[in-house]
Parts: C-alpha cells; sequence; structure tokens
C-alpha cells in the first residue's frame, strides 16, 4: 500500500508542476519568454519547438524579441506565432520578429482569469482521476478491509492537501492578472 500512496504523491506532485508551468502562459501584461512556451514552428516538415528554434530576448518590460538561429525560419516563426493567437501581432524585420505586448485591458485581465480558472478545473480533474487509480489499486491489493479504508482515507487526504495547493496557486495568479 505504501507503494501507491508514494506513487499517488508523486503523480499529484506533477499535477501540480504542470499546473505551473500552464499557468506561466497565462501572461500578465509583462514581456515574459514562457508565453511562447508552446509554440511549435514548422520547420522542414517538423513541428518543432520554437524555442529550439530562436533565442528570445526581453528588450524592455513590454517588448519580446526573437532571433531566428536559421533565418529561413523566420516566416514559419512568424506565422506560428500569429496562429497561436496570444493576443498580439509579430513583427518581422527581415533579421528578427519583434513582440509589443500591449498593457492589459480589464476585459482582457478578466478573461485570463477565466483561462487560469479553466486550467485549474483541468487540474482538478487530473487529481480525482489520479484518486480513482490510487484507489482501484489499493482495492486490488490482498490487505484487509481496515487497512484498505486507511489507505483509501490516506489518499483522499492527499487530494484535499493538492487541492488547497491549487487554490492558493489560483489565488496568486488572479492576483498577478488583476494588478495594474
Amino acid at each position: 500500500m505504501e507503494t501507491v500512496i508514494n506513487l499517488t504523491t508523486e503523480k499529484m506532485d506533477k499535477a501540480i508542476e504542470i499546473l505551473g508551468r500552464k499557468f506561466a502562459n497565462v501572461r500578465a501584461g509583462r514581456a515574459n519568454p514562457n508565453i511562447l512556451e508552446g509554440i511549435k514552428v514548422s520547420y522542414y516538415g517538423i513541428d518543432t519547438p520554437l524555442i529550439q528554434l530562436a533565442s528570445i530576448l526581453i528588450p524592455d518590460a513590454h517588448t519580446l524579441s526573437i532571433k531566428p538561429f536559421d533565418k529561413s525560419a523566420l516566416a514559419n516563426i512568424e506565422k506560428a506565432i500569429f496562429e497561436a493567437d496570444l493576443g498580439f501581432t509579430p513583427n518581422n524585420n527581415g533579421e528578427t520578429i519583434t513582440i509589443n505586448i500591449p498593457p492589459l485591458t480589464e476585459e482582457r485581465r478578466i478573461e485570463y482569469v477565466k483561462q487560469a480558472k479553466l486550467i485549474v478545473e483541468e487540474a482538478r480533474i487530473v487529481l480525482r482521476n489520479i484518486r480513482q487509480e490510487s484507489n482501484n489499486a489499493i482495492k486490488k491489493l490482498n490487505i484487509s478491509e481496515d487497512e484498505e479504508k486507511r489507505g483509501i482515507d490516506h489518499i483522499q487526504d492527499l487530494i484535499n492537501k493538492y487541492n488547497k495547493i491549487i487554490d492558493e496557486k489560483y489565488k496568486e495568479k488572479e492576483t498577478e492578472l488583476m494588478k495594474l
């Protein structure tokens, strides 16, 4: 049973780590290379992560500068950023791509808070699925009913703990997004 609980804890830690990475992609009005993290660029017919094709610089708080290692990828990088629909338009000057990050309007901030809520709900679903798997694994063990109940209760305590962590992370992100 200890193995199941340890595995459950590892999976839940991973779910929280993924939540943090997804939250990093929800922007808060400042230039941050993480907002480009999930973008894949078609490079010689292969979808390649943008960060493998270019260096991303932050010249000032509201600008990202993307300098590709291979200039032939410039048009494809520009197209991938545009298609990612991140709320800004890339500007290609033939050497680099510049992205000006506009200050967030109240409407846009609220939209980002809603996006963060969706990410939180996805994380909660992942935790529930992990709990279900773990409970099933405990039930398959040849242990007494009392031990099985203790194991299932322990898994429930874990999910309660991780749900609190999710709530705290969401409140931090909401505060960050709504701060002017």
